[in-house]
Order: structure tokens, then C-alpha cells, then sequence
């Protein structure tokens, strides 16, 4: 039996990017995606180290449609839909494209915390650039700040009461570090 070792795909979020910190580029593969690149405006130090990663390899691909409604999907029943921008659903969705292929592992690099929870839902891996990794997945909800009605669905104003609605936690759960 053949046990070759995965190509490591690793997935440079923005927050990866922000960070000011090194990332090594010695032998590895590295990607974003075109939602990060459009967080980065001309000029200033955080454009200057996305270019100079451009310039050592940093590949721009997009995910497929598929995988995007797979986010969407998932995201929807944790509650994260909401919490996650349109570069964020990207990373996630280039990473479960990149693990379809059973020659390569996507890794995420990333501080942000709603990836960090969908990652663990989604199966993928994941590595922190300045903070901690997360320790527990979350299922976020609605809840009226008013009567304290909860709705799946993101609702600005209840419709009970007319007061705000916020995001809470409706479950959480301890997560197993993944190798």
C-alpha cells in the first residue's frame, strides 16, 4: 500500500496577512483568494507584504460555486452566515475545493474565530497565526433583546415587539485539536 504524504495547500486569510508576521514560503504552497485580495486597498505596509507574498508565489484562486453554496449551506445551520464576509466564505470554500483532491490537505491560516468555528463543522485544517485556536465550536442564534424570542434567521427587529435583536450562542461544544 502507497503512503504518500499530502502537498499541504495552505489558504492565507486576510487576518494571515494582517498579521505583520512572517509566514515561511520555503517549499510551500500557498493561496488566497480574489474576496482577500479585495480587502487589501493600495498602499501601506499590509498591501506591501501582500504584494511581496504575490511576488514569492501566492497564487489567487477562486472556489467553485459548489462549495460556496456548501458554506453558505453549513453556515446558515451554525448560525455563522452572518458572521462571515464574502472573503472569509471564499477561504472556506477554496479549502474544501483543495481537499477534494486526495493528493492534497488544505490548511487555513487564520485568527479569525468564525472560520476557526466553521472549520471544525466543514472538517478542514487549520493553523493560527497570533492568537490561540479556538477550543469550542459554537451554534449561534438570534435572540429579541426585548421579550427574549430566538429566531434561526438573522431578524433585526422582532416582530413580536419591535425591539433589536442579537446574535448569542444557542450551543457550544469542546473541539479536538486535529493533527
Amino acid at each position: 500500500m502507497d503512503h504518500k504524504k499530502k502537498s499541504k495547500i495552505f489558504i492565507l486569510d486576510t487576518s494571515a496577512i494582517l498579521s505583520g508576521k512572517p509566514i515561511n514560503l520555503d517549499n510551500a504552497i500557498i493561496v488566497t483568494t480574489p474576496g482577500v485580495s479585495k480587502e487589501l486597498k493600495p498602499g501601506g505596509r499590509d498591501y506591501q507584504a501582500f504584494q511581496f507574498l504575490i511576488e514569492k508565489g501566492l497564487a489567487i484562486n477562486a472556489p467553485s460555486k459548489k462549495s460556496i453554496n456548501k458554506v453558505n449551506i453549513v453556515s446558515s445551520e451554525t448560525g455563522d452566515k452572518d458572521r462571515l464576509s464574502d472573503a472569509d466564505k471564499e477561504i472556506l470554500a477554496l479549502a474544501l475545493d483543495v481537499n477534494k483532491d486526495k493528493e492534497k490537505k488544505a490548511i487555513i491560516i487564520t485568527d479569525d474565530y468564525s472560520i476557526q468555528n466553521m472549520v471544525h463543522v466543514l472538517h478542514i485544517n487549520f493553523e493560527s497565526v497570533s492568537q490561540p485556536g479556538i477550543t469550542k465550536k459554537f451554534k449561534w442564534t438570534y435572540q429579541c433583546s426585548g421579550c427574549g424570542k430566538k429566531f434561526k434567521e438573522n431578524i433585526k427587529i422582532c416582530p413580536i415587539c419591535g425591539s433589536l435583536t442579537k446574535n448569542i450562542i444557542s450551543h457550544k461544544e469542546n473541539i479536538e485539536k486535529r493533527k
